[in-house]
Parts: C-alpha cells; sequence; structure tokens
C-alpha cells in the first residue's frame, strides 16, 4: 500500500529542468555563423535555404536548383548575392562533388556534413525542408564538417584509384583469358609464365 502511495506520489511531481526533451533551436541559442546557408543535395536538384534577412520582402529564402552546370552556376550567383560566405552540404553519394567544387571555386566555405553525423544532432526535422535545417544549425555552430584535401589532393586521388581499378580490371581479364584456355584444354600457363608478357602475346 505504501508502494502504490510512493509511487502514486512521485507521479505527480512535476518535472525537473533537466528531463525535458530534445533542445530546440530557440532565438537564445547565440548565432555564430550569420552568413550561413544549407543546401540538401539530390540526385535531380538541390535544394537552398540562406538567412531571411538576405532575401528582399516577400521573397522566398529557400529555392530549388537542377543539377546541371548551368544550374550550379545559378546556385553559386544566388549564394553570392544574398552574402553567403559558408554553406553546410550533406554528403549524398557523389552528387555533392560538382557542387561542391563550384562552391570552392567561388571563393565560398563548404562544411561537409557526414549524413550520420547530421542524425545524431538534438532536434526533430518535423515539416522543416534538410535545406532549412542544415542552415538553421550551421548558423548555430552546431555542425562539423569531414575532412577534405586540397583541390590538387584530390585530383592526384582520382588518378591514383583509377589506376589502380584498370590494374585491378586487367587482373580479372587476365583469369577469365587462363580459365578459358583451360576449357579448351590448352595449357599454355605451363610454359609460359605470365600470359600477357612478351611470350605470351607472341611479340
Amino acid at each position: 500500500m505504501r508502494a502504490k502511495r510512493a509511487k502514486a506520489s512521485r507521479s505527480h511531481q512535476p518535472r525537473r529542468s533537466g528531463q525535458k526533451g530534445p533542445i530546440r533551436p530557440s532565438a537564445r541559442i547565440p548565432v555564430i555563423n550569420p552568413h550561413a546557408g544549407g543546401i540538401d543535395v539530390g540526385s535531380v536538384e538541390h535544394w537552398v535555404c540562406v538567412p531571411e534577412d538576405a532575401v528582399t520582402e516577400g521573397e522566398s529564402n529557400v529555392r530549388p536548383f537542377g543539377g546541371f552546370t548551368a544550374d550550379l552556376d545559378k546556385l553559386v550567383e544566388w549564394l553570392l548575392a544574398c552574402g553567403v560566405k559558408t554553406v553546410a552540404v550533406e554528403s549524398t553519394g557523389v552528387y555533392w562533388i560538382p557542387l561542391v567544387q563550384k562552391l570552392e571555386r567561388a571563393g565560398i566555405e563548404v562544411v561537409l556534413v557526414n549524413a550520420r553525423h547530421l542524425k545524431n544532432v538534438p532536434g526533430r526535422k518535423t515539416d522543416v525542408k534538410d535545406c532549412q535545417w542544415l542552415q538553421q544549425l550551421h548558423s548555430y555552430g552546431l555542425l562539423n564538417g569531414s575532412f577534405r584535401p586540397a583541390e590538387d589532393i584530390c585530383c592526384l586521388r582520382s588518378l591514383m584509384r583509377h589506376r589502380e581499378n584498370l590494374i585491378e580490371s586487367c587482373g580479372q581479364q587476365v583469369q577469365h583469358m587462363q580459365k578459358a584456355l583451360q576449357q579448351m584444354n590448352v595449357h599454355l600457363h605451363h610454359a609460359v609464365s605470365d600470359l600477357v608478357g612478351a611470350t605470351g602475346c607472341g611479340y
């Protein structure tokens, strides 16, 4: 009986301040990046959000842009016209690569946000578009960008990855050749150490 009364008394006690729900963005949080933007990257179009005071009255601060090169140029021009200096971009597949290259060449700082990190940030998206949520969190300085090397390092890394893929593909083709010869009962690999060498190719 005493246990039931104690349980009932605890249920009627008011919640403590530390037991509230997740922290929601409010005016009390200081704005660290007043010229921040947010971009939700997609395969067909990109949704962009800029600060509300960066656009004229009656104009929306959220716009969609296509994924073609001309559309990316218009996206960058709009960000520059709105005075955006830093942008949070969610890394989605490989669709963010040409967009980020355009932004960096225009002198806009890019914070490449990992999608997993964005899900762990306190808050709820509800009906707010992803680009608005990115812009809001980035303006409060709550997003950490992933490491991205310099442009010349990225070019060299792409070249080395392409070379590695070509070497791996060549090795697979040699194995297919050797298997086809074995099926035809031609044991050339017993007499020649390298099928694609000078002797194997008949040079």
